[in-house]
């Protein structure tokens, strides 16, 4: 198992609103089977994250980040509207 002082976090989350954001977490314990409690160093303080709204996820050497870390918000994909086809 890695040491939880040498790597945090850095994962994409939706919240409850579909909002995307880049994150980095320092996780502190899992609350159930589908959350966890970790400290959040873009907001500076514990937060619940459900695991089915994490992406992206990797770890990253910790001495690589310096609190506090900006939020990153994640733009919503192109839709594609598709020009309906006469048939003949």
């Amino acid at each position: 198992m890695m040491d939880s002082e040498t790597f945090v976090i850095e994962m994409v989350y939706t919240d409850s609103k579909g909002q995307q954001s880049r994150r980095t977490i320092s996780p502190i314990r899992f609350v159930s089977d589908d959350r966890m409690l970790a400290l959040c160093l873009c907001r500076e303080e514990p937060r619940q994250f459900y695991l089915s709204r994490c992406s992206d996820v990797r770890l990253v050497p910790a001495a690589e980040v310096m609190m506090p870390m900006p939020i990153q918000t994640v733009p919503a994909p192109a839709t594609h509207v598709i020009p309906a086809v006469a048939l003949a």
